[in-house]
């Protein structure tokens, strides 16, 4: 195929430019290949979310898989994290849903995974299925799959209750920033569920998103929850990215609860329901996570980032919970898949039933400091990292699991991990004093400006 813009198939998932790396026909055709692909028989579900070419991609997803005789599940507008509840719960061959996830308005890709909800990634199918539309190369079947249309958000909210006990829910009033994403029209379905008293702000769907980029990673983004809480006095917040599949909880006072922090309130939560038990942790997540886990009689295991390292490794441990320093927090009876609404509902209520505020959460489970993730432009990745372990030889440990982790003996440490890409090495950095962080933080920071 001329001109096959095979930079749209990620590590993770699709992603591209809408009309010059994406268009109707592509998608189509990816319909087909992912239909040929799925090791199971059975429908498959399919979901899109606000933005303004979603749901014509749906569609052409829906044919494609249709025309290599694929029965659907048409799910319509939907979170991300619905399609593995959809999916799961249903014993479904697989799912799609098109979204860009917190990418603005000019993207979007598409989220693909198979039966149980396992992630189809760079090793685990998407490359075939990229090498199958470009060589278009699909089976010859004689028989067309059937549409069915399924409304599956009772069945969802359902499920994410089932996280928590309700009855020792008490009220709350906080402020919930869905940024015109996806997050709008589910959480609003969750309110009569729950005692809560919520501060809608950008529920509409709008994937031009005309009040802030929907990627709670971006201070810049938070700036008009923060206001709503403070000028009100709530007891926090909540805020979405676009696809709804990350939730960053605010505090009372305005302030993130850092990824780090939220990953280890959850590990503690699931440690101490599942005694002796395995929590996955990724190697950017701050050391405490780890602490947490052992105290609370738990089992640590770091893994590489990403979604799909995380959710094999907890299925090889059997985990009840793994989490992400980015907000991304897995769940085993959620078919070991993300969701941001679970994790914020489960963080609210640890802090209801053991009345605290939620700033004596963010201080609990955050005892050391870090920056955040850090990109640098660099061109010959492997050789700046191998310049950088030489020039800390008082190192007394040097940790390559995912890119390279340096630990010193005052307990600091450092992550540098490459993109996988772009030319970028991303560095995360954590020490136990704010003194000892920046003087980490500038010396390393030299070898990425030579």
């Amino acid at each position: 195929m001329a001109d096959f813009p095979a930079q749209v198939f990620k590590s993770y998932d699709i992603r591209g430019k809408v009309g010059s790396e994406l268009n109707e026909q592509l998608v189509h055709d990816i319909g087909r290949a992912f239909a040929d692909f799925l090791p199971t028989e059975g429908p498959v579900a399919v979901g899109y979310d606000m933005r303004p070419d979603s749901k014509a991609y749906a569609t052409a997803i829906i044919a494609g898989l249709t025309e290599q005789g694929r029965d659907v599940w048409d799910l319509g507008m939907i979170a991300t994290d619905m399609i593995y509840f959809a999916v799961g719960s249903n014993k479904l061959a697989g799912g799609a849903v098109v979204t860009a996830s917190h990418n603005p308005g000019e993207f979007n890709g598409i989220k693909l995974c198979r039966e149980d909800a396992i992630p189809v990634g760079e090793f685990s199918g998407l490359f075939g299925i990229r090498d199958a539309v470009k060589a278009q190369s699909f089976k010859n079947v004689s028989n067309t799959g059937t549409v069915a249309n399924k409304d599956i958000v009772e069945g969802w909210i359902g499920h994410v209750l089932s996280f928590i006990d309700t009855a020792k829910l008490k009220p709350l009033n906080i402020a919930v920033d869905a940024g015109n994403g996806m997050a709008g029209e589910i959480f609003a379905e969750l309110e009569p569920y729950v005692p809560w008293r919520v501060k809608e702000m950008y529920f509409e769907p709008d994937g031009t998103f005309p009040n802030h980029e929907a990627n709670p990673m971006k201070s810049e983004t938070l700036v008009d929850i923060i206001k709503e809480i403070k000028q009100n006095n709530l007891d926090g917040g909540i805020a979405f990215d676009g696809d709804g599949d990350r939730a960053f909880l605010l505090d009372e006072t305005g302030k993130v609860i850092p990824g780090s922090a939220m990953s280890a309130l959850l590990a503690d939560y699931f440690a101490g329901l599942n005694p002796g038990a395995t929590i996955i942790y990724d190697v950017r997540s701050s050391k405490y996570v780890a602490e947490v886990i052992t105290a609370a009689g738990g089992k640590p295991f770091r893994t590489k980032v990403g979604h799909s390292n995380i959710k094999q490794a907890m299925r090889e441990h059997n985990a009840p919970y793994g989490g992400e320093s980015s907000g991304h927090f897995y769940f085993k009876e959620n078919w070991f898949a993300d969701s941001g609404l679970i994790a914020a509902v489960i963080g609210l209520y640890v802090a209801t039933i053991n009345n605290v505020k939620l700033s004596d959460l963010r201080k609990k489970y955050t005892k050391y400091f870090a920056i955040e993730e850090t990109n640098f432009v660099v061109e010959d990745k492997d050789a700046k990292m191998e310049e950088i372990v030489n020039a800390y030889p008082l190192a007394v440990s040097v940790d390559r699991l995912d890119g390279v982790t340096l630990t010193f003996k005052n307990g600091s440490w450092m992550n540098i991990r490459p993109s996988n890409t772009e030319s970028l090495l991303r560095l995360n950095v954590e020490a136990e004093s704010e003194q000892e962080l920046d003087a980490l933080v500038s010396g390393v920071s030299e070898y990425f400006t030579k």
